[in-house]
């Protein structure tokens, strides 16, 4: 359904991203923000996913300035690997890439951005820091606790798991009192309950937080 296609960020550096576009004209875009196994077979069917809802989706390949090409599965050696390539990439270096992300897609109208687990933590950074943006929807993003205090400059929607072991429930409802003009969900669920190639994939839980996932892009996005 989709394609790869190559970004510029503002720095200069070349990137792949996935590119998804709807029948017809889009109601605006989605940037979709890759997990720490790159923009791999489960990524690239969540951006078709939003595309399949009338938006254009842009994945971009957040490893590149690492490693290009990263494809990982969910095995315990690909999580190791994935780390590795994870802890050389600097919030920096995934806010310049992700900027480049928005740019491309805005041509589609507003710009809404969605990203899971790691992409998550990016997505709340983005939030904060960058422009371009209409909307936010982090899903468990580890180290989102340990950036609480940033002030999400958009409306935005987290979803977490309340036996994420990565992630204390009880520290995501510091989250919520904290900026309590912001909606935060938890689930019944794990974290990484949204990916259905990982054992941890909890499909009530996937289903409700897609719902409102859509609701919040029609509101805010188109």
């Amino acid at each position: 359904m989709g394609k790869m296609i190559e970004l510029t960020a503002a720095d200069g550096h070349t990137l792949a991203a996935y590119r998804a576009d709807p029948e017809g004209r889009p109601r605006g875009a989605i940037v979709v923000i890759q997990e720490i196994f790159g923009v791999n077979s489960h990524i690239q069917s969540v951006a078709d996913g939003f595309a399949a809802d009338g938006y254009l989706a842009i994945a971009p390949a957040l490893f590149d300035r690492v490693q290009r090409n990263v494809d990982l599965g969910y095995s315990p050696e690909d999580i190791a690997k994935a780390r590795e390539i994870r802890a050389k990439v600097s919030a920096d270096m995934a806010l310049k890439d992700t900027e480049a992300g928005i740019k491309a897609a805005s041509g589609a109208g507003k710009v809404g951005i969605v990203g899971y687990c790691w992409g998550g933590l990016v997505t709340w950074l983005a939030a904060a820091k960058l422009g371009g943006l209409a909307c936010a929807v982090p899903y468990y993003g580890g180290g989102i606790l340990d950036n609480a205090e940033l002030e999400p400059r958009v409306p935005l929607m987290g979803h977490f798991g309340e036996r994420d072991q990565h992630i204390p429930v009880e520290g995501v409802k510091k989250l919520a009192a904290r900026h309590p003009k912001q909606q935060i969900f938890i689930y019944a669920a794990d974290h990484g309950f949204n990916c259905d190639q990982r054992s941890s994939w909890d499909a009530p839980a996937a289903k409700q937080a897609r719902e409102r996932t859509l609701a919040f892009f029609r509101k805010h996005v188109g």
